[in-house]
């Protein structure tokens, strides 16, 4: 069956299809063939011989009905930043025969999976091994050899497997190193080592691995994908806007871009949350009067779990005492308020008075809603052991 040397079913992993066997069937040449029945005629008694000299199949196949194939369907996909890298393929076994240089010869064009092309899809432009691939759909193929192999991303992705393969549809060929991997019975593609702009695409089968490193520049297309989405309904919202210049401010990428941003998303709504996106902002382009000015007017809007929060992302990045500042507001504009007993128990740890702390936190304790209880009862046991909670 997939094993034959001269010929292939559909399902089979190598390439030669039944119609280039040594088998003796007379074909008479197309200008020949009188009618469209002598034609099935004749393709019927070619199947026949070829069929007769073949094993049975496990498994019954069909060219117009659904049914379960040996190599079976595989879908996988893996996100990169906002890319989709889709592979689809079929999935064959090794079932106890010699993959490498014999069932798929060396040297020879491959399909990288069985029956119809193994398929990879990338919504957005990439760099394959360095080298640019376009934002498409591709038929897959490789070249295997013992040292290195050679990849191929064809243009024509709707052939079956690689019989009519032309190198003159190639959009891109890159070389690899297979390697040494435990063994697999069933071909498998997998992404590897995922970062937050590349990934490595591994095809492994039998006991060799062979890697492709993808590469994506996350920024710009996050950057386009932002002002596509911008044109529709999220424009209308201060999240959208705010959220977009969150993202480049974390990024740290194009802040100008950023600051725009941030004034529309003022301009739909003025909040607390966007004008401390601002002044964020404002501080990393090292303009620090005007974003202290943009914070003076944010913190009265402020909820005190607004500003507590805004506190705790300040001590975070080890800015305690712009944090402490933030926390003696919270505490004079909110003085009962459980949250202002916490940041009381902060700043008196901040002094050292360990006691002070844990009465503080233990008031915090008793006023917090329950699912906080756990959390700030941890925070009590640390103070009454003198430590530290504002590290």
């Amino acid at each position: 069956m997939c094993g034959a040397p001269n010929y292939a079913l559909p399902g089979c992993a190598h390439q030669r299809p039944f119609y280039t066997s040594n088998l003796s069937v007379p074909i008479r040449p197309k200008s020949q063939l009188e009618s469209a029945p002598m034609r099935r005629y004749l393709l019927s008694a070619l199947l026949l011989v070829v069929c007769s000299a073949v094993p049975v199949l496990s498994h019954a196949q069909s060219t117009v009905l659904d049914l379960p194939r040996q190599s079976q369907h595989a879908l996988l996909t893996q996100r990169v930043g906002i890319t989709d890298i889709t592979v689809n393929y079929h999935r064959p076994l090794v079932a106890g025969r010699k993959v490498w240089g014999t069932l798929v010869p060396y040297g020879q064009v491959w399909r990288a999976g069985a029956n119809e092309n193994t398929i990879i899809q990338v919504s957005d432009p990439v760099t394959v091994e360095g080298k640019p691939l376009a934002k498409g759909v591709y038929g897959l193929h490789m070249i295997p050899n013992e040292n290195e192999w050679t990849v191929i991303f064809s243009r024509v992705s709707s052939a079956w497997g690689s019989f009519s393969y032309d190198q003159k549809e190639d959009a891109l060929r890159v070389n690899v190193k297979p390697q040494p991997t435990d063994f697999h019975e069933a071909l498998t593609y997998d992404f590897d080592d995922i970062k937050p702009n590349a990934t490595t695409l591994t095809m492994r089968w039998e006991k060799i691995a062979v890697p492709v490193k993808f590469e994506v520049n996350t920024h710009d297309n996050v950057a386009q994908s932002l002002h596509t989405q911008l044109r529709g309904l999220p424009q209308y919202t201060f999240e959208g806007w705010d959220d977009a210049a969150n993202y480049l401010l974390a990024e740290k990428y194009d802040l100008e871009e950023a600051l725009k941003y941030s004034d529309r998303s003022i301009g739909v709504e003025e909040r607390f949350d966007n004008l401390m996106t601002k002044a964020q902002i404002l501080d990393a382009l090292n303009r620090p009067q005007e974003a202290a000015a943009i914070r003076s007017k944010a913190f009265p809007m402020g909820s005190v779990v607004q500003l507590h929060g805004y506190g705790r992302q300040l001590q975070q990045q080890g800015k305690q005492d712009q944090a402490f500042e933030v926390f003696r507001v919270n505490i004079k504009k909110n003085p009962d308020h459980w949250v202002s007993h916490n940041e009381a128990a902060r700043l008196a740890c901040a002094q050292g008075n360990f006691d002070e702390a844990a009465k503080q936190m233990k008031l915090a304790v008793a006023a917090a809603p329950d699912q906080i209880k756990p959390a700030l009862d941890g925070l009590v046991k640390r103070l009454e052991a003198k430590e530290d909670i504002n590290r």
